[in-house]
């Protein structure tokens, strides 16, 4: 048995190195890549830990400035997975974009991330639009869920 979760705001360097054991994603993206994308952006940083080990992270910003937060990376280690890091992780960052007063959370995510898909049908996002590619598995979907 584990220990509850822990989420922690935290620098951009724990995500980089959470983001290395996360086996989907194609690049591992260092901090500049991720310090550019929110630069000068109202911003969350996160990381998920279980007996002190960090083992998910959300990267989120102001990305549209329309009201809605963008949860634009989220990633939870293969090994830790089933265990609903990523319940906590998108719970502290509704709880936070709330208070900041945010009022609906988007995201973005692959046609071939199912894992990913049936956990935001699951807990209340609603498909907006579909980016379509030549390639059916990479298109882009496009969700929201209101705060």
């Amino acid at each position: 048995m584990t220990d509850k979760i822990i989420i922690k705001e935290v620098p951009i360097d724990e995500v980089v190195k959470v983001n290395a054991t996360i086996v989907e994603f194609d690049a591992q993206y260092q901090k500049d890549y991720f310090d550019n994308k929110y630069k000068n952006k109202d911003k969350l940083i996160i990381v998920a830990y279980i007996d002190n080990h960090p083992t998910g992270y959300i990267v989120g910003y102001d990305r549209f400035e329309d009201g809605s937060f963008y949860c634009w990376m989220a990633g939870v280690n293969p090994r830790f997975r089933k265990l609903s890091v990523l319940k906590a992780l998108m719970n502290y960052e509704n709880a936070w974009a709330k208070e900041k007063g945010y009022n609906t959370i988007k995201i973005k995510t692959r046609n071939n991330r199912r894992e990913m898909l049936s956990y935001l049908i699951k807990y209340g996002f609603a498909f907006t639009e579909v980016i379509q590619y030549p390639d059916i598995d990479n298109n882009r979907i496009l969700l929201e869920k209101e705060l």
